[in-house]
Order: structure tokens, then C-alpha cells, then sequence
């Protein structure tokens, strides 16, 4: 005779929520894969972002790009204390993105790009979370009507475009932001004469 015990149904419970929300995560060959649009210039949107909201570790900023790269819309929030679940991240982003831009599901094609900064703890390395917060993102897109762009972390260390090997070590999680007018200034006038010059100088007037 055998005797033994049968799992519980709340063990059972906890093991199944357990391997549904390890499939909510992208490893960084996934991501990589997807066909994520690359920044022009990353380091003047991370700069611009850490400007505007001057993130702490768990603080997550989402911003919405138009084609030229600049901000549209962006909104920052503090992860809560939870296991780090896709779901979880997918219906907060989604929930800043409806408060801070329309969405764009009428487009046959998207035209704007969404993309995260996480500032957090530790190196840069990828981890769990991140893959959580990437698979977030790109569900939160698809809802959304928007393009999955690029996801980046902000750490001690600096920053890094994750899936991509972009990174630099300003701004850091511990750096003062930039004066928010030099993250963002306008680009300069062509410098030539003539009456193309007085054309620009008269529409930048406006």
C-alpha cells in the first residue's frame, strides 16, 4: 500500500497562476526579433523624459513619439509592490495611455510609437521584470493603436536601450535632469541669407 498526499487545489491555484504569468514576459531574443523600430537619437529622448519626470527607481515613464521623434504625451507612475506579472504592467501603461493621449486604433497603420523607461534597482542586466514591463508594452500598443517601441531602463549605472546594446551613463538614476529647455531644444536655423532666411525667420515668429 502507497500512501501520500494530494496537492492541494490552492497549491494547484498558485502553480497555475505561477506558469500563466511566467508566458507573460519577452526574453531579449524575443524582443529583438519583433522588429522593434530603433531610436534616432536615444539619449535626447531619455534625457528629456528623465527632465520632465525626474524618475526614482520604480518609477515607469511612458511616452507616446510622434514620426519625428518628439513627445506627444507621457505619463509616469510607481509600480506597486507586486509580483512582476505582463497583465499586470499591460492594463497600467494601457491605463496612463488613455488618460494622456486618444488612441489611434482607427489607423489601418500606426503612425506614433510608445516607448517605457523603467528606472529600477540593480545593474543592467536583463531580468524578469524587464520582461514583464516589454511584454506589457507591446499589448498595451496593440490596444492602444500604437507602435511598440523601444524599452528602456534607468539605473545607478546609466541607461540602456534594452535589445539593442544602446546605453550611456547620463542620465543615471541618481543624476540631476537636465534643465528641461536644453534636453528639448528646438533645432537651429539654416544660416544662409537671402530671402529663404527671412521666410524661416518669419515662420518661427509665428
Amino acid at each position: 500500500m502507497t500512501f501520500g498526499f494530494a496537492p492541494s487545489s490552492a497549491a494547484s491555484l498558485s502553480t497555475s497562476t505561477s506558469a500563466t504569468s511566467a508566458t507573460r514576459l519577452l526574453e531579449p531574443a524575443e524582443w529583438a526579433a519583433a522588429g522593434i523600430p530603433l531610436l534616432r537619437n536615444p539619449r535626447e529622448v531619455v534625457s528629456g523624459l528623465h527632465s520632465r519626470h525626474r524618475p526614482r527607481p520604480a518609477t515607469a515613464i511612458v511616452a507616446v513619439l510622434d514620426p519625428e521623434e518628439r513627445v506627444r504625451a507621457s505619463a509616469s507612475f510607481t509600480r506597486r509592490q507586486a509580483s512582476a506579472d505582463g497583465w499586470m504592467f499591460r492594463n497600467a501603461l494601457l491605463a496612463q495611455l488613455r488618460r494622456v493621449i486618444p488612441h489611434d486604433l482607427r489607423l489601418r497603420t500606426p503612425v506614433r510609437t510608445a516607448v517605457l523607461l523603467y528606472c529600477r534597482d540593480g545593474d543592467a542586466r536583463w531580468t524578469e521584470e524587464d520582461g514583464a514591463w516589454m511584454w506589457g508594452l507591446r499589448d498595451a500598443c496593440t490596444l492602444h493603436g500604437l507602435r511598440c517601441g523601444a524599452y528602456i531602463t534607468l539605473t545607478r549605472d546609466g541607461w540602456q536601450v534594452l535589445g539593442e546594446g544602446r546605453g550611456g551613463r547620463r542620465p543615471h538614476a541618481d543624476s540631476t535632469p537636465e534643465p528641461f529647455a536644453l534636453s528639448e531644444a528646438p533645432p537651429p536655423l539654416p544660416r544662409t541669407g537671402g530671402a529663404a532666411s527671412e521666410v524661416l525667420r518669419r515662420a518661427a515668429a509665428r
